[in-house]
């Protein structure tokens, strides 16, 4: 009958021989048990790769600050002895001053402003005699002198008293950044050489608002070219982070 057929292992292929069919019917199914994490080891885990982020965050804050602190380090804590500087290093750094300003126009301004570039700064009476437009001109020199690098540094006269400034300056001051300041004020920040006259001397500021250098008084063509050496020294030094403008 076609049913027995149907029934029948043995003429039936597709059906496991009885062997086989009996070991699978008394073979236990088996089971596999996961060990559970232990939450000790997950907390060290998870320890391990904070205190790892934290080291990998603070090399990436060293390589970007590097350039800012070799610069400074270099000026400031190496000195080498066998390099001598025409401009004298000013050690308490004094940053600028919150004070009040004016521009030729009578705009008013703070003297703040000034930051975010290096500055090459000279002081004198608006008035200007002879020895304030010679001061003037070797400003104007030392700057030019600088070449393709002169855009990273900004030449100011800080002009005291109420004089008006001659009209015959201003071609020669068209790059400059003249501001009107009280004398007073700013000889609270500004200090010369014992024995000698605030507007004796130029005057360096760092991009972040420092005092860090004055150059002798009596500018004249041979100092010029001794004070543009320590200028390029500055430049150079700095050139990983300063970029010309503000």
């Amino acid at each position: 009958m076609s049913g027995s057929k149907l029934s029948d292992p043995v003429s039936n292929p597709k059906s496991p021989p009885l062997a086989e069919r009996g070991q699978w019917e008394d073979t236990p199914l088996g089971m596999t048990v996961h060990t559970l994490p232990n939450p000790n080891e997950a907390v060290l885990v998870d320890e391990k790769r904070t205190r790892a982020g934290r080291w990998k965050m603070l090399v990436v804050l060293l390589v970007c600050a590097s350039p800012v602190i070799a610069s400074y380090f270099t000026y400031y804590v190496i000195r080498p002895e066998g390099r001598r500087n025409h401009g004298e290093l000013i050690n308490l750094q004094r940053n600028l001053p919150s004070l009040e300003v004016s521009k030729l126009s009578g705009e008013k301004v703070s003297l703040t402003s000034l930051k975010g570039q290096w500055l090459l700064i000279s002081v004198a009476d608006a008035a200007c005699d002879e020895a304030c437009q010679k001061h003037l001109y070797f400003q104007r020199q030392l700057r030019e002198s600088l070449g393709k690098e002169k855009d990273r540094i900004e030449w100011v006269w800080l002009a005291t008293g109420d004089a008006p400034v001659d009209d015959k300056l201003m071609p020669a001051l068209s790059q400059a950044t003249v501001l009107r300041i009280n004398q007073q004020n700013i000889s609270e920040w500004l200090q010369p050489a014992a024995g000698h006259q605030l507007p004796e001397h130029l005057y360096v500021i760092d991009p972040m608002g420092n005092w860090m250098m004055r150059f002798p008084p009596g500018i004249d063509l041979a100092s010029a070219a001794k004070a543009k050496k320590d200028l390029d020294r500055l430049l150079r030094a700095s050139a990983f982070w300063d970029t010309p403008g503000r």
